[in-house]
């Protein structure tokens, strides 16, 4: 394959400098917590039922797995919208048939790291993606290099005004980016299990985003538009398109209310044009195995916004941690926040 196997955690440019920061995150699961806002609220009524539940130390799908299980349902008919880390504590949304989801009333599951807070009945299954947002709180600990509260004070002000290029995390591409060999595999023409030719057309997709969100970053314009750019609005997936850049989109920009967009790959041609589709076209170039599969897949091309706005940025210094909350939309990572702050590990 093109390009360094470890681009989707190490060579991605940032948007600011490094402080030389440093600190450890996941020190325990308690450390990294996380809640899913659906965004609307449950009908009351239905064939369906919704679950909040928290979760701690355990994926989503394991989860899945688990209510199936104890329900009596096979794990098809668990909806959830939102994967979340294993690491964590978090609380999101699940559903089921109300006629299976009724004995859970009666069953502990917190020996398994699940605890059901709520039952209420809804219209629909739960489908992926339709969540509002996540709200986090991160808790940073062994801090060492920068020892001016200043200039981290700075760097966060910064980022809770400009926002931070909207990377896909490092767990997009698997552990030590596993899931770009499954790439290759495809792209050589091996038949992969379906779970796993998901994971290779995700990788795919997104290191060729990522490529070019880096390279817009080096250039200056990840939190600007170019001519020939699709806009997306803030929390939406509406667009248009913007030939030239007058002051009315510069204000727009500025106010978070619109942001540049990047291509999630297909078949054909990107839906930019000028100078947006040129520079689009020439990082995907650099990655033929990724654009390859994906079109092979008859994949259409989809947008993301270049740009991660992050909402409510509040922080605090308590017993030598650093204490972070913020809130994120759907599909934002909270990792590419922390990198613009310190080199991390968990």
């Amino acid at each position: 394959m093109s390009g360094d196997a470890d681009v989707p955690a190490r060579a991605l440019a940032h948007a600011w400098p490094p402080l030389g920061l440093c600190g450890r995150i996941r020190t325990r699961a308690e450390d990294f917590q996380v809640i899913e806002e659906l965004g609307f609220a449950p009908d009351g009524e239905g064939e369906h039922v919704l679950l909040r539940v928290r979760k701690t130390g355990c994926n989503t799908q394991w989860v899945a797995r688990s209510l199936a299980r104890a329900s009596g349902v096979a794990e098809r008919d668990v909806g959830y919208s939102g994967l979340k880390d294993r690491h964590a504590v978090t609380e999101q949304w699940f559903s089921l048939p109300r006629r299976a989801a009724e004995p859970l009333r009666a069953i502990d599951l917190s020996a398994s790291g699940i605890e059901i807070l709520d039952l209420t009945p809804h219209r629909r299954k739960l489908r992926r993606g339709v969540h509002r947002r996540n709200r986090f709180r991160i808790v940073i600990k062994e801090l060492s290099g920068a020892d001016e509260t200043a200039a981290i004070d700075q760097r966060l002000q910064a980022i809770a005004k400009q926002g931070v290029p909207n990377y896909f995390g490092a767990q997009r591409f698997g552990r030590d980016g596993g899931n770009l060999a499954l790439v290759s595999q495809l792209a050589a023409g091996q038949r992969l299990p379906r779970q796993q030719r998901g994971f290779a057309l995700s990788a795919g997709r997104s290191q060729v985003f990522n490529a070019l969100l880096s390279a817009r970053v080096e250039g200056g314009s990840w939190c600007r538009l170019l001519p020939g750019d699709l806009a997306v609005l803030q929390g939406s997936r509406s667009m248009f398109p913007v030939m030239a850049v007058d002051a009315v989109i510069e204000q727009r920009i500025e106010a978070h209310d619109i942001h540049p967009s990047g291509p999630l790959w297909g078949r054909g041609n990107p839906p930019s044009e000028g100078e947006a589709a040129r520079l689009e076209r020439s990082v995907a170039d650099d990655w033929p195995e990724c654009v390859a599969v994906v079109s092979a897949a008859g994949m259409e091309h989809e947008r993301r916004a270049l740009r991660l706005t992050v909402e409510d940025l509040q922080w605090a210094f308590e017993g030598g941690a650093l204490v972070l909350s913020f809130t994120l939309s759907r599909g934002g990572f909270a990792t590419v926040v922390l990198r613009e702050l310190l080199d991390f590990s968990e």
